[in-house]
């Protein structure tokens, strides 16, 4: 599953419309930048691409009265939206090693209900014991890494891993069904967005030929 796909999606669609230097700016704000591939070649290669696959519709809208290219804004379709939800939920069920998709699927969990939320958390749980099964089918912890050499260091990293994420899953089960946050449905919910005119205290600094667009 690629990250920037999600996070370029949520992006958009917590803004209803948005060009693609407001999509940069909320994803290093976020700190994407260092956690995910969320670089900005790459965002604004995935709006073009999204907008040809017709998960967002790209509006050309006038220039600033200070001149410049028209800039385009994009706005999330059905067919992103529904792509944009099958994307949380199987990066919050899916087990595996890559950082960077399931903090994209954390920072847009509460765009589910709760009910789902704890459902899909319990079911990555149960997937991350499946894992560690077929693990520990020729990988015996308590015997230690060393009868594999150092290489079974890669076991018992990957093995702590799992355990970390699975207690770490289970904390935050916990806090949501004690009533930690605002989910759908449930009121106005915490949007950690930048305005037209706020600073970014974490942007790059860095510029890109589209960031006038």
């Amino acid at each position: 599953m690629s990250a920037i796909r999600l996070l370029v999606l949520g992006a958009v669609r917590q803004h209803g419309r948005a060009h693609g230097y407001q999509v940069r700016n909320d994803l290093e704000y976020w700190g994407a930048h260092e956690w995910s591939h969320a670089k900005p070649g790459s965002i604004y290669h995935a709006l073009k691409q999204m907008a040809k696959q017709g998960l967002l519709r790209a509006h050309e809208i006038a220039p600033s009265t200070a001149g410049g290219p028209p800039r385009t804004e994009y706005e999330i379709t059905e067919a992103g939206t529904a792509e944009y939800f099958r994307l949380v939920r199987e990066a919050l069920t899916s087990y595996d090693q890559r950082m960077d998709v399931k903090s994209a699927a954390i920072g847009f969990i509460v765009d589910l209900p709760r009910a789902e939320a704890v459902a899909l958390l319990t079911e990555r749980i149960r997937r991350i014991e499946e894992w560690r099964a077929t693990v520990t089918e020729h990988y015996v912890p308590e015997d230690g890494p060393g009868q594999y050499g150092h290489i079974g260091e890669i076991m018992n990293l990957w093995l702590h891993t799992a355990d970390g994420e699975a207690e770490w899953t289970r904390g935050l089960i916990e806090r949501i069904e004690a009533g930690a946050y605002t989910f759908a449905g449930e009121g106005a919910p915490f949007v950690g967005v930048l305005t037209e005119d706020e600073e970014n205290p974490y942007a790059t600094g860095e510029p890109h030929p589209e960031d006038d667009r």
